[in-house]
């Protein structure tokens, strides 16, 4: 803990409930301080008492330099935010740092393998939310498994604002998502669950209600709530391309 190496430190947003992450970077010193002093600090500092958990990565001979761990530190950002399921609370960009083609394998190998430890960790901060998952044992066959990739749709016409909304979604093996692009309804009324509404609240969407993030849900219902701003079932909302419903792909399983 005395070396070099990037750390990650978890936690749950208190205005979201949301999973954040802050990613981070430490280089070893002539004192001997390293991770470990790094994160003593972040402990101490009120503005990173949100984490909870730290996952720390680093090598057995004390290997990284200091270009080494920017480039590492840089990569495990953009990694997580390409995949949009933490909220990453690093404020400043990070820079990537001029490394040879040769360091640059080498790392991205590094880079694998503390992907695949983290997921064994139970943090899937580098999967997207709609990357498909295999059917085993932790991961049994469902719903999702047994209609793989098939976008559904919802389009309503909100009379009171003239726009019509324009939604794609896609059931995966954690729940279903809400595809960036769609076109949410401006507002929504008290027929909505709590925790729906606030995540319209947070969602990032622009000025033309086109949402800037694909967005999770435990149900096609909730989902459905959150683009049309109103109580809906889900299992009959969302159709594919050719009008099938959610409830009709069910049946026919």
């Amino acid at each position: 803990m005395k070396q070099s190496g990037v750390y990650f430190l978890f936690g749950t947003s208190d205005q979201t409930g949301d999973p954040v992450v802050y990613i981070g970077q430490a280089g070893a010193r002539k004192n001997g301080e390293g991770i470990l002093n790094r994160l003593q600090k972040h402990k101490r500092n009120p503005d990173k008492d949100y984490w909870t958990e730290a996952v720390v990565f680093t090598t057995s001979n004390n290997s990284f330099g200091p270009t080494e761990i920017s480039y590492l530190e840089n990569r495990f950002c953009n990694l997580a935010l390409a995949a949009k399921r933490y909220e990453v609370k690093n404020g400043n960009d990070s820079t990537s740092g001029n490394i040879t083609e040769e360091k640059e394998s080498e790392l991205e190998e590094f880079i694998d393998y503390a992907k695949l430890i983290m997921g064994t960790l139970g943090h899937k901060i580098f999967i997207p939310f709609t990357k498909s998952e295999p059917a085993g044992a932790d991961n049994p066959k469902d719903f999702a498994s047994v209609i793989p990739d098939i976008e559904f749709f919802l389009s309503r016409t909100i009379k009171q604002y003239n726009i019509s909304v324009n939604t794609q979604a896609k059931q995966t093996a954690e729940g279903f998502v809400v595809l960036a692009g769609s076109i949410i309804s401006p507002e929504d009324d008290n027929t909505i669950q709590p925790g729906v509404k606030e995540k319209r609240k947070n969602a990032s969407i622009n000025d033309c209600h086109i949402l800037q993030e694909d967005v999770l849900f435990s149900s096609p219902s909730s989902a459905a709530m959150f683009v049309i701003g109103k109580s809906a079932n889900g299992w009959t909302s969302w159709k594919t391309k050719y009008g099938k419903t959610l409830h009709d792909l069910e049946d026919k399983e």
